[in-house]
């Protein structure tokens, strides 16, 4: 039904739009959001991840930058690099099979799941 995916769509942002703004990783949940529930593929959930990322991403930047939280000299250092690496993974990730990427992928969330429990944890 249309409207049901709809209505997923939306408490799946939602929620991830929630859960980011705690500091949980927003795209990390969206992927999942993406893949599990709406039976969104893993590249093309990934790649909108990216699409609504990079945006994000700039704005925050310029957000950091006014308010003076931003080193001129780490962005210097790491931009450049950072694109291409993030274009070059992109791109052999395009050429890879689908299937050889679910098991990195759910290795990564289990990771990033564990990392972010653990630090709850020491917090207490």
């Amino acid at each position: 039904s249309h409207m049901k995916d709809i209505l997923l769509s939306i408490l799946c942002g939602l929620s991830t739009g929630i859960l980011s703004a705690w500091g949980v990783g927003g795209g990390t949940l969206l992927l999942l959001c993406m893949t599990l529930f709406l039976g969104v593929e893993q590249r093309e959930a990934q790649a909108i991840n990216l699409l609504f990322f990079l945006p994000t991403a700039g704005v925050s930047l310029l957000f950091h930058r006014k308010n003076g939280y931003l080193d001129k000299a780490t962005v210097k250092t790491a931009a450049l690099p950072g694109v291409l690496a993030a274009l070059a993974g992109a791109l052999l990730a395009l050429r890879l099979d689908a299937e050889l990427l679910r098991i990195p992928f759910g290795i990564f969330l289990l990771y990033a799941g564990g990392s972010l429990l653990w630090q709850t944890w020491k917090e207490k």
